[in-house]
């Protein structure tokens, strides 16, 4: 009897900091009167066994129930076929290696289909006559050749891909039916917080309809420079557990909505370690109704290039105090960039409300910018913080090939590092070429990354903040760059 009491009051301890939260949404009859809440001289805490106390205990394991009960009828199992043909030589008769062949010609390849299954999860979102619409993550469906969503009830649906979108990973797929089918209820991401209970709900490994809880460990991640995972959206990160077959799934917080789609785990094993990452659901609203409208997601288009990121030295030589926001280092023409007055070397700080603090972010609002949408600029100039309005337009691969950005390179400081790691000798000058953009007009015309500049026109520069003001002060269309390459010095001229 008193281990019991020793465990219930231990229990109690652990939930006491949660209390709060979870009342919130219960009548007030509910909560524990404060004179039974206080200790009593002589007795111990240890001891207290009141009624209001399994109250409690229950009022949490009652909102994890109807959580899970809200949750997992509107997220499916999705089977995926490829069908793979290979052309593969036939079997050899074994008794030739004895007798030798029959005839002397060799057999002809034959055409064998293999078939590779994959597994994953996706959410209820839409329904519209008989069609049911389920989103999911791209990687789940991919080039899957036949897919088979299964309900929580057990039903099986063939299903069919409605579109699909690699740099953000979502994908919605539709099956069809007359029955009644639940759909999800999709909440508000952006008011998610740090420490909020979560629960992640899916068919890892193949266990269908799984529920983890745990909470949100952190919002707003975004994955590291150079890493395949999409640089398109930033992601809400949760300790519940998430492993394969979890993909596509649902985030649900206690109220039953679906906060995100789960999407990848950091993991050196492949398994679950306690970092799951979600994509906001926010960030999927407008692919949903994009792919249902068009088959496809309308990414926005600014039209500029990276300039560097602001390391120390880059906003030293840029006569800048801090590091916040993004340098452009080429403008397009023709671009909505160029348009609104975007010039190379402006540092873009904020997107209407959203303040800049890299490349990969900047990228991310401008592509989830609605198409034909005017946003406000700040933009750092010449020591001076200008407003812009800029129209965003959409992002047309076609016509990217045919646009040439300007200048169509990038400078940086020339530090000790720099000059040895670039192989340059003791050649005096302050800026080099850090990249050239191969379809540009700076590589057309011959200029290589690791090359001096000394000159932009009739200026002398010796500052990022120099060569800017000089490439943008210039009139004449066509301007020379006066370099230095391996002990000699030239001239290159671009035309505008």
């Amino acid at each position: 009897m008193g281990c019991g009491l020793r465990a219930k009051a231990k229990l109690l301890w652990m939930l006491t900091g949660f209390t709060v939260a979870v009342l919130a949404g219960f009548s007030v009859d509910l909560l524990i009167p404060r004179a039974e809440a206080q200790e009593r001289p002589g007795t111990s805490s240890a001891a207290v066994d009141t009624p209001a106390s399994d109250e409690v205990l229950w009022a949490y394991q009652n909102a994890f129930r109807r959580a899970a009960q809200e949750a997992l009828p509107v997220v499916v199992k999705i089977d995926v076929v490829d069908v793979i043909r290979r052309q593969v030589q036939p079997l050899q008769n074994p008794f030739s290696f004895f007798f030798g062949p029959r005839d002397q010609q060799q057999a002809e390849p034959v055409e064998q289909e293999f078939r590779r299954p994959g597994l994953g999860s996706g959410v209820i979102v839409r329904r519209s006559g008989d069609k049911v619409y389920v989103l999911t993550n791209e990687h789940v469906v991919g080039e899957a050749d036949e897919i088979t969503v299964s309900l929580h009830d057990g039903r099986q649906f063939p299903a069919t891909k409605v579109g699909m979108d690699d740099r953000r990973d979502l994908a919605l797929i539709v099956f069809e039916t007359r029955d009644e089918v639940p759909i999800a209820r999709l909440g508000d991401s952006d008011a998610v917080q740090v420490g909020d209970w979560i629960f992640a709900v899916g068919n890892p490994l193949g266990f269908e309809s799984t529920v983890t809880s745990g909470i949100i460990s952190a919002v707003g991640r975004r994955p590291a420079p150079g890493s395949r995972i999409s640089g398109l959206t930033d992601f809400i990160q949760t300790d519940a557990a998430i492993n394969q077959g979890n993909s596509g799934g649902a985030l649900v917080n206690l109220a039953g909505e679906v906060v995100g789609i789960n999407t990848w785990i950091a993991s050196q094993s492949g398994g679950n370690v306690g970092l799951g990452f979600a994509i906001p659901i926010n960030n999927a609203k407008r692919a949903i109704e994009e792919f249902i409208n068009y088959g496809s997601v309308s990414d926005g288009w600014l039209g500029i290039r990276f300039g560097g990121a602001l390391s120390a030295d880059l906003s030293r030589s840029m006569g800048i105090g801090d590091r916040m926001g993004v340098l452009v280092g080429s403008v397009f023409d023709g671009s909505p960039a160029r348009a609104g007055g975007l010039l190379p070397g402006d540092i873009i700080r904020q997107i209407d409300a959203e303040v800049i603090d890299d490349w990969n972010e900047l990228v991310g609002i401008v592509a989830n910018l609605e198409p034909g949408r005017t946003s406000t600029f700040r933009v750092w100039r010449n020591g001076r913080t200008l407003t812009m309005r800029v129209r965003i337009e959409r992002r047309d691969e076609q016509q990217l090939v045919s646009l040439k950005p300007w200048p169509g390179f990038s400078v940086m400081p020339l530090t000790d590092d720099m000059r040895s790691s670039l192989g340059l000798r003791n050649e005096p000058g302050a800026l080099v070429v850090a990249e050239v953009d191969g379809m540009g007009l700076a590589a057309t015309a011959g200029i290589r990354v690791g090359d001096i500049i000394r000159r932009v026109g009739d200026a002398q520069v010796a500052t990022m903040a120099e060569f800017y003001q000089a490439l943008n002060g210039q009139s004449d269309r066509e301007i020379a760059f006066r370099l230095a390459r391996q002990g000699r010095e030239f001239s290159i001229g671009l035309v505008r």
